[in-house]
């Protein structure tokens, strides 16, 4: 299937060689570009691609504002950020913005196209070196408690429980939807009501809920076989 992307970033000479590099990829189709994070709303709700590529620098609203709204629209695509910073600010504000996949800009043309077809595929990667601090960060954390009470999780249907749980362990939405023999949209829009429900604002956010709450369990196996994903559901690339 072929993935719909769009590139937002404030530089042409970027965008430009973005869009000529994944035009060049047979199953990536590039719908347009732009430098304005307002613009970028509008091509969104035109266009509707799966993906969005964008850095964090844009005019009008930031990157990080665009992630923030996107994350608001009932079928939102998933987001890529290619940006030069990789601070630990900059980290921890883009994956609560909700975006999926996080690279910096000294990223090989590989990795930016696995970090695409990842975000399609409903899953989470991040740089190498990123994903290295956040696991010592995990690492250094104390043992999980007791799980904490959340009225909210008795509000979600038996199917939108379903579907939380095999996405906080480490489910894609394309493998949720085959399992469930449903359709991809399907299972964004249970996603979205979810976390509608519960107040959270990613899948990140999610996959912690799910584990605080006792709906999955660490150590929990997968559904293909795989041990679960930890409370981050994060991946290295």
């Amino acid at each position: 299937m072929t993935i719909r992307v769009l590139i937002c970033d404030q530089l042409p000479v970027i965008a430009d060689g973005l869009k000529t590099l994944l035009d060049a990829m047979p199953e990536i189709d590039v719908i347009g570009t732009t430098h304005n994070g307002m613009e970028a709303m509008v091509l969104v709700r035109t266009t509707r691609p799966d993906v969005v590529v964008t850095d964090l620098e844009l005019q009008t609203i930031s990157g990080l504002e665009l992630i923030r709204r996107l994350g608001q629209e009932e079928d939102s695509p998933n987001v890529v950020v290619f940006t030069a910073s990789q601070s630990d600010k900059t980290v921890s504000d883009v994956l609560h913005a909700g975006a999926s996949c996080l690279l910096g800009k000294a990223a090989s043309p590989q990795e930016l196209i696995a970090a695409i077809q990842a975000a399609a595929a409903g899953q989470t990667l991040l740089a190498p070196s990123i994903a290295e601090r956040l696991v010592s960060w995990f690492r250094a954390q104390p043992e999980p408690q007791e799980p904490v009470a959340c009225p909210e999780v008795t509000e979600l249907t038996p199917r939108e429980r379903e579907v939380t749980r095999m996405v906080a362990l480490g489910m894609s939405t394309e493998e949720v939807a085959s399992e469930l023999i449903i359709g991809e949209a399907t299972v964004r829009t249970h996603l979205y009501r979810v976390r509608t429900k519960l107040g959270v604002r990613d899948r990140a956010e999610l996959v912690s809920l799910a584990y605080r709450t006792g709906l999955i369990h660490s150590g929990e196996q997968s559904f293909g076989g795989e041990p679960a994903l930890s409370p981050g559901g994060l991946r290295a690339s």
